[in-house]
């Protein structure tokens, strides 16, 4: 069993009618505010107007940067960060999702250098400093609200990278369920299968780790298979939502991680895809998962396959070992792909497999991706074909 440090300092305000707290917890960074968001869905529902007022009753100094795209894209992090240069910026507040907030925190460490903040991403320059950042969250499944890291798409290099580096780590969040009732039933599915892998990324390992915390992660698959298809069908279903978005902050805040070192599998493949095709993260990771499950299966894994049968989805113990094992893909498979209905094919989303062969290169960095079972770009052009 590996030693760990666990350290997540985000303080955390859940639940309705806690803005009242956002003035004051701005104040502590600074008086000048750089607001960021998305697509201007949050000035439809009247979040937008109810943060500006906080903001400027607090006496605070207000500075905005929409049109933060899904699969956040670098040019968004480079106006921001010259916009914190040029207004002198103290504070960042992400209101959005996990594109909104994963832009923000590469903002906040590109004010503090003087290179183009690519090279965070490409040339892993180093993050040794970042403006403070605050979040509101309005979509769960990236917990991006919880955790020190981010991805950031380049369309010019077709490449999708992720970084995770303590000073981007948010100071505080807003956790208000309310604010995920306009989320529609196909963005609520990809967040439950961006949550879903998350957690799965961690839990399928051979290490030998804490018991307790692979009974906490089964306990929060079962929570998003159990309240994912009830906030799809009643979007104002506080409890539901509430669920969701506690358990995207917990499924990828480091706290489930405890001493395993293993490398993600899932996330890098899918990156892949999303930087070339630029598809919900979700989406693709639903795509993907259960083929990836199909190739990694044999004597060696099948223990754990076994565990997660019996202990996520129920299914009989006294069956044989392979035999849960290949029910729990097909159950997976089944909430995936017919409970969330979401998409279950690259050839469904109009994917082929001209670009496969880059893609899975770049997954692997032309080696090795030493996941729960190690994945050559063979193997990984593999689970490509078998996902169209």
């Amino acid at each position: 069993m590996n030693s760990f440090v666990y350290d997540i300092p985000t303080k955390i305000y859940f639940g309705e009618d806690q803005l009242s707290h956002l003035g004051p917890e701005l104040s502590r960074f600074g008086k000048r505010v750089l607001l960021t968001y998305g697509g201007g869905t949050i000035k439809k529902t009247g979040l937008y107007d109810k943060v500006a007022a906080e903001i400027r009753a607090a006496g605070l100094e207000l500075f905005e940067l929409g049109g933060i795209a899904p699969n956040p894209h670098i040019d968004s992090v480079r106006k921001g960060a010259e916009i914190c240069k040029k207004e002198k910026i103290d504070v960042l507040l992400a209101v959005g999702g996990g594109s909104t907030l994963d832009a923000t925190k590469f903002m906040a460490a590109g004010a503090c250098v003087d290179f183009d903040p690519w090279k965070f991403l490409s040339e892993w320059a180093p993050i040794e400093k970042a403006l403070p950042v605050i979040t509101i969250l309005t979509l769960a499944a990236t917990g991006s609200e919880m955790d020190r890291g981010g991805v950031i798409s380049n369309p010019e290099t077709q490449d999708k990278n992720g970084r995770m580096e303590l000073p981007m780590l948010p100071k505080v969040s807003f956790l208000d369920p309310s604010n995920t009732y306009t989320v529609n039933a196909y963005q609520t599915a990809c967040g439950a299968a961006d949550m879903m892998s998350h957690i799965m990324e961690v839990y399928f390992n051979m290490d030998q780790d804490l018991q307790m915390l692979d009974g906490v992660m089964e306990v929060l698959m079962k929570t998003i298979i159990r309240y994912a298809p009830v906030a799809m069908g009643q979007p104002d279903n506080y409890e539901a939502r509430a669920n969701l978005m506690w358990t995207s902050s917990w499924a990828i805040n480091g706290f489930v991680n405890g001493g395993k070192r293993q490398a993600w599998s899932c996330h890098p493949i899918e990156h892949e895809l999303s930087a070339i095709y630029d598809i919900t993260h979700g989406l693709g990771l639903a795509i993907l998962t259960p083929r990836w499950m199909e190739y990694t299966l044999d004597e060696s894994t099948v223990s754990k396959f076994y565990q997660f049968g019996i202990n996520v989805f129920g299914i009989e113990a006294s069956l044989p070992y392979m035999e849960v094992a290949k029910k729990s893909i097909e159950l997976l498979s089944d909430f995936f792909f017919q409970t969330l209905g979401l998409k279950s094919s690259l050839h469904e989303i109009g994917i082929d497999d001209k670009n496969f062969g880059i893609m899975a290169k770049k997954a692997c960095s032309g080696g090795t991706l030493p996941g729960f079972k190690p994945l050559n770009q063979q193997d990984i052009e593999n689970i490509f074909k078998m996902c169209l």
